[in-house]
């Protein structure tokens, strides 16, 4: 393919990649502790971070990188205080950033020039530095997402009962918000801040509706995230329209075409069960929803602990 003949788009497809795989999975742990919402608010913090670190003549990026993880942190304790409420957190920080954002903006009017890329995502944007960081972004996430993989399932599903059980629940969603930001932080270049919780939830939400346990969710948002990022780069090269805009919309295209083909494929059953065959499964409105996973994931724990 003529594209890839440039290393800018060579650079492009590989953070791409790396990204996508790791924020995809990320979404269908966010989803499923309802906090969906948590990648926008990250990118908006972040948003403050590639600001001021522009303000200061210091490298955008990683002054991003940094806030959003500060941001990540924040959102942690102020959720431990609105316990009832969790959600005002994200609300909270997400206020917090976006002003601070727009005023040092408009400290500097210079500044304001520079952020297209940063905003909407640009291929050319991702240079060497960030995708080193990439990199190591998506290593680290992958090791954290691996060796914790049975804490997080706990915590996921039913954190009072994590924390009966011993596990050290406060430091594990701590170090998962952590980790979050840095995911959130190092997608921006790809799909932009605006854009990146596009990234994070949409593949998880076509996921979450077709699969029929949680590793095959896991599984399908990954493999959903990367064809939305790669098919994206490609059109976007192809058109000459912006990548991170490219990218969520042909994500949002296999989201409803997905959830189309799985209401048409339960109307169908539906037309065989009333002919007299016998068609087990849930209400298609709430079949994959995580309650079910909820349900899932108890009985899985017990037959491993029995095992």
């Amino acid at each position: 393919m003529e594209m890839l003949h440039y290393d800018f788009m060579q650079r492009a497809f590989l953070a791409g990649a790396l990204i996508a795989l790791v924020a995809s999975a990320l979404g269908v742990y966010l989803m499923l502790r309802r906090q969906a919402l948590m990648a926008d608010m990250l990118s908006h913090v972040s948003l403050a971070g590639i600001a001021a670190g522009a303000y200061l003549h210091w490298n955008p990026t990683l002054t991003g990188f940094a806030i959003a993880i500060v941001g990540a942190v924040a959102v942690e304790y102020v959720r431990r205080s609105y316990k009832t409420y969790s959600e005002i957190s994200v609300a909270i920080i997400m206020v917090g950033g976006l002003s601070s954002a727009v005023i040092i903006m408009n400290l500097n009017q210079s500044v304001n020039k520079s952020f297209s890329s940063y905003l909407f995502g640009s291929v050319v944007a991702v240079n060497r530095t960030e995708l080193i960081l990439m990199l190591a972004v998506s290593v680290l996430a992958a090791l954290f997402f691996i060796l914790m993989r049975r804490p997080l399932y706990q915590m996921t599903f039913d954190e009072d009962t994590a924390k009966t059980s011993g596990l050290p629940v406060n430091w594990l969603s701590l170090a998962f918000s952590v980790v979050t930001g840095m995911i959130v932080a190092a997608a921006m270049p790809i799909v932009g801040v605006l854009l990146v919780s596009s990234l994070v939830v949409l593949p998880a939400a076509l996921a979450i509706r077709l699969a029929s346990s949680f590793a095959m969710a896991i599984g399908l948002s990954m493999a959903f995230g990367l064809g939305g990022v790669w098919s994206g780069l490609a059109a976007s090269y192809a058109f000459s329209t912006p990548p991170g805009a490219t990218i969520a919309l042909i994500l949002l295209a296999i989201l409803l075409v997905g959830i189309g083909l799985k209401k048409g494929a339960l109307r169908a059953a539906k037309r065989k069960s009333r002919r007299g065959h016998t068609v087990t499964g849930d209400d298609p409105d709430s079949l994959y929803e995580a309650a079910r996973f909820s349900s899932t994931a108890r009985v899985a724990d017990k037959g491993e602990s029995r095992g």
